[in-house]
Formats: structure tokens, C-alpha cells, sequence
């Protein structure tokens, strides 16, 4: 498939103490692999809208909130120690498990999966994580799921999971791939001067 119509929404969730280059890898894919703007859209969204602070302090400012949030083809989901506390955040789940139901792919990076298996959207699907994460997995993932560790991602059809942190950045790759051919995901993969783990 060599283009699609019209821009994909591409969501990424972000809320405290988010992982950096979780929720920033995969919007830097998406962006330069959009063929400047033409294929997706891409956006943040956070429970309100006001500054969210990722990891050693960054401030981000989320395009939107989950209460305006256009519907996203794509939803992102990243990692970080903040998802610890949000998995336990029922609007946010919530939220996730009503937008996955509309959306063509779901993503989650590292603990990202976390707030998945508490959206509910995990049984008997194939799962990964970041390596020192794989215990806590194990605890919320539904008995049907199967944990496979030393896998970058894993695609599961509409749900797509990978591993810690750089992890996201061949998983998104690999989507472009699958959405717009391998050729532009090789461009962006050059465009970012990034090795990419195929």
C-alpha cells in the first residue's frame, strides 16, 4: 500500500512523569513519515488540558484533552514511571477502552501496556514491555495473555506492543511500514539518521 486517504489522526497520550522518548519517538516517526502532513496528523492529548511534566521535569503542553480530542485512527499509548499511578486512573483507561474501539491501530510503548491491560484490551493477545517491567505485566495482564520477552514489538493485528523506550520508535516504523510501504519507512528511518531494528 503506497499512500492512504487523507491524514491519519495519530494520537499520543501523555500524562505526569511519562517516559521522554516514549511519547517523543513515535511522534518524530509519525511527523517525518507523514510526508509533511499529508498522511498523519499527529497531536498530544492528556486527561486536562494543561502542562504536563514528563520525566526529569520536562514540561509538554498537550494539543488536546480527552474531553475535545478528535478521534484518532491511531492511539499511542507510552510508558514511564507515571503509568504506575495512571493505570489506576479510571477516565484514562476508560478513555482508552472507548477510543480503541473506534481507532484502526492501538500502540503502547514499555508500560504503556499497563494502562492497556487496565483498559481491558489485552485478553489473549501476544505482550511485551520494557525487560525490567516484564514482572508488573505479569500482574495486570489477563490469565489468556501470553508475556514474550527479548521481543522489540509484537503485532497482534489492531493492537501493536513493544518494548522499553527506543523500542517505540522501530515499533512506529514498522506501522508506517505497514500502513505506506517499506520505501517511506525507510525514508523516515534515513529523514532521522536512525539505525532502525527491523
Amino acid at each position: 500500500m503506497n499512500s492512504i486517504i487523507g491524514p491519519k489522526n495519530v494520537a499520543i497520550l501523555i500524562y505526569e512523569y511519562v517516559e521522554i522518548l516514549d511519547f517523543a519517538g513515535p511522534y518524530e516517526v509519525f511527523l517525518v513519515g507523514s510526508n509533511r502532513g499529508h498522511d498523519f496528523s499527529v497531536y498530544t492529548v492528556a486527561e486536562e488540558k494543561r502542562p504536563v511534566h514528563a520525566l526529569g521535569n520536562l514540561s509538554i503542553n498537550p494539543t488536546y484533552s480527552i474531553h475535545n480530542c478528535p478521534t484518532p485512527d491511531i492511539l499511542i499509548i507510552p510508558g514511564g514511571w507515571g503509568s504506575r499511578k495512571e493505570m489506576h486512573n479510571r477516565n484514562l483507561t476508560n478513555w482508552i477502552n472507548e477510543k480503541s474501539n473506534e481507532a484502526e491501530l492501538v500502540l503502547s510503548v514499555c508500560t504503556g501496556a499497563l494502562l492497556l491491560a487496565k483498559a481491558n484490551l489485552l485478553e489473549g493477545l501476544r505482550l511485551t514491555t520494557n525487560q525490567n517491567a516484564l514482572n508488573e505485566l505479569k500482574e495486570v495482564a489477563p490469565t489468556s495473555a501470553e508475556i514474550i520477552e527479548n521481543a522489540r514489538y509484537i503485532d497482534n493485528g489492531k493492537i501493536i506492543l513493544s518494548a522499553g523506550v527506543s523500542a517505540g520508535i522501530d515499533m512506529s516504523l514498522y506501522v508506517v511500514e505497514k500502513l505506506l510501504g517499506n520505501e517511506r519507512a525507510i525514508q523516515a528511518a534515513n529523514l532521522m539518521e536512525y539505525d532502525w531494528n527491523m
